[in-house]
């Protein structure tokens, strides 16, 4: 695999981590590692302090609640490790991470970043004069200021044949200085009855 010649490290998390059968347990495993783009030569990241895990065909809240199939939805059958980028109310692109074996459709949305790298980037982005940590506070705001778009449904996030992936995971080395998690039921899926009160919801705070 070819090393990534910009500024981020490209040291993705492995297929492994992503491919476990455990959804929840890895959109807290998620918390503190760092997401990464790298389009037309631009690097942006941002650390992840927000999922939300999502749990395939017995979640009334997922979109492949029930075993459903559609062409937007196809992607979260394949194997755990790759995007899955929907549009939201027509409007906001929302990045989610497929996990699991395939067949089996998990995903963690990702609901907030700290961003980190390229920031005057995300300002172009985002039309901002200064980039604050609550920029990134969001799954619409997280996919403009990493320009992550419908079109990147599909890309490996731990590298692809040809060299580096343009979207990945690493590892940060722990949380930030001061930081605790809070555990709390998931935002906006009140249609999904009981299962809305599902503690699935994990946030990255300081104390």
């Amino acid at each position: 695999m070819n090393s990534n010649p910009q500024t981020e490290s490209y040291n993705p998390l492995p297929r492994e981590f992503y491919i476990r059968k455990d959804v929840v347990q890895i959109a807290r495993d998620l918390l503190g590692m760092v997401l990464c783009t790298s389009f037309n030569n631009e690097i942006t990241s941002g650390i992840i302090v927000e999922t939300e895990a999502y749990e395939g065909i017995t979640d009334r809240a997922s979109h492949a609640y029930s075993g459903r199939r559609t062409p937007r939805t196809e992607i979260m059958y394949r194997e755990g490790g790759c995007a899955y980028v929907y549009l939201c109310y027509g409007i906001h692109s929302l990045f989610n991470i497929v996990t699991s074996v395939e067949g089996d459709p998990h995903a963690v949305l990702i609901r907030g970043i700290l961003p980190l790298t390229g920031t005057d980037i995300m300002k172009q982005r985002t039309a901002k004069q200064v980039i604050l940590p609550k920029n990134g506070i969001g799954p619409g705001k997280v996919t403009r200021m990493l320009g992550i778009q419908v079109v990147h449904t599909g890309l490996k996030l731990y590298g692809e044949p040809e060299g580096y992936s343009k979207i990945w995971v690493r590892d940060n080395g722990g949380y930030p200085s001061g930081s605790e998690i809070i555990i709390s039921r998931r935002v906006g899926i009140d249609y999904a009855g009981e299962d809305a009160k599902l503690p699935y919801r994990f946030q990255l705070i300081k104390k």
